[in-house]
């Protein structure tokens, strides 16, 4: 197969491993940066321009968008999926993640749980805000925050306020969310494959931090969950459409708790932690897209 991996970084630790991964199964794997990919939107005759070149021979497609780039990058796999180009992750399905607020609804409608959570247009009642989520202390989110950033803990109903109402003076899009102090700063991620839990690190933050992302300094270990746990990470990624997601959450006193559904999520801390070819497995599912896309192709011509 010739498979496009869409990164803005070749020497990322995820993108080295799905180009070797890809390569030690015999296919061609090239890296595009989705930025420099030009759309010709055309009836009958779409396609993709990379450095003035026309792409052409792709049987599939790895996006790496990362939140930043969403707009755009989710746009090129579009055009991929126009041009019949199989996507392990549907463009869709990345911007249905993306949109914190729009997830969590998805997730709270297919029953799984979760921190409560508060969501507002800039409303002036910030103290009954507080209350509905609990109360102090609380954490508030920027919806367009990743990897930990934009995300406060604030202690107490005074400080939760005064952050909210900073927030909202900036015109920042925010949620506010129920504290789960029992989780101790650690959270669970599950590295979600084609309807299967191929991996799963617990991570904690350092001491004195909440927030337990990598990029933050937190620890990652191997852990093994429960059958409640893999239920819950299997049915938040059907739920949201990813064939492939880092199903964040919290172990509660309640049950697994959903903080979030990552469409690109990383591979080193998993692999290094699970000491597993999680790369490879993206890899296998890649192959078996494109395997039942020409076995359907076989099957209308026959």
């Amino acid at each position: 197969m010739k498979i496009a991996i869409l990164s803005r970084n070749p020497k990322l630790y995820s993108t080295k491993r799905l180009v070797e991964a890809a390569e030690q199964r015999g296919h061609e794997a090239v890296v595009l940066d989705h930025l420099r990919c030009d759309l010709v939107v055309e009836q009958g005759n779409p396609h993709i321009l990379y450095k003035g070149e026309r792409l052409t021979g792709f049987d599939a497609v790895i996006p790496r968008i990362g939140a930043s780039v969403t707009f755009y990058g989710t746009a090129v796999v579009r055009q991929f999926e126009m041009m019949k180009v199989k996507s392990i992750v549907g463009s869709q399905a990345i911007v249905r993640s993306r949109d914190k607020l729009r997830s969590l609804q998805i997730l709270a409608r297919a029953g799984l749980g979760m921190p409560k959570t508060a969501f507002t247009n800039y409303s002036k009642e910030t103290s009954e805000l507080v209350k509905e989520v609990g109360g102090a202390p609380l954490v508030i989110k920027l919806l367009e925050g990743t990897q930990g950033l934009g995300v406060v803990l604030a202690e107490t109903k005074k400080a939760a306020e005064s952050v909210i109402e900073a927030f909202h003076n900036l015109e920042a899009r925010i949620i506010v969310q129920e504290f789960v102090a029992e989780a101790g700063g650690a959270d669970i991620r599950a590295f979600v494959v084609n309807g299967e839990v191929v991996g799963a690190m617990k991570r904690q933050g350092k001491e004195g931090e909440f927030r337990s992302n990598l990029h933050r300094g937190g620890k990652a270990t191997l852990i093994k969950l429960s059958r409640q746990e893999k239920a819950a990470a299997l049915l938040a990624a059907k739920s949201l459409g990813l064939n492939v997601a880092g199903v964040d959450m919290l172990q509660s006193k309640r049950g697994p708790l959903i903080l979030e559904v990552n469409s690109s999520p990383g591979l080193e801390g998993i692999e290094k932690a699970t000491q597993k070819d999680i790369a490879g497995k993206i890899i296998e599912f890649t192959e078996e897209l494109v395997k039942r896309k020409l076995t359907k192709k076989k099957d209308v011509s026959e």
